[in-house]
């Protein structure tokens, strides 16, 4: 599959929220849907379009001069598992690079929690080079325990 990816670009909402939206399994809370959409249209995204259609999307956040998050990634059904995610990942790093970041973060769904699409999550995060830091209960709540998984570039 052929996929171009543009960015960082900022107002990326309108792009991003179907995408939020078709992947119901991750983003089935419609306040966080309603969150993740606004915060988009503030942060570097970029976006992957196959056929001039977008079809995934990663929204970077800065926390410090040497540290990013990663803090919303979605890939539409249809195309996961066809190196769409890993390409995100990679134009993000390359810009991170440039800018000089030296640790990349991601939150997700920890292990303690036994969802099957969040270790999935988790795997694809390991494959390329995460590595889990600490689960934390008081950042989401106590039913959704949070991980952390972080990389570092140096």
């Amino acid at each position: 599959m052929a996929a171009t990816i543009y960015g960082p670009s900022f107002r990326q909402a309108s792009t991003c929220e179907p995408i939020l939206r078709a992947l119901p399994q991750w983003f089935g809370i419609e306040a966080v849907i309603v969150q993740y959409t606004r915060e988009i249209d503030t942060l570097p995204t970029f976006v992957a379009e196959v056929d001039g259609r977008p079809m995934g999307f990663l929204a970077l956040k800065r926390h410090t001069p040497s540290a990013a998050e990663i803090y919303v990634m979605g890939v539409r059904p249809e195309t996961r598992r066809q190196g769409l995610g890993r390409a995100l990942v990679g134009q993000a790093e390359t810009y991170l690079r440039a800018e000089r970041v030296e640790y990349l973060q991601v939150k997700t769904l920890g292990p303690s929690h036994p969802d099957l699409n969040y270790a999935q999550t988790r795997a694809f995060y390991t494959a390329l080079g995460f590595r889990p830091l600490e689960e934390f209960r008081q950042i989401w709540n106590e039913q959704n325990p949070c991980l952390l998984m972080v990389k570092h570039y140096g």
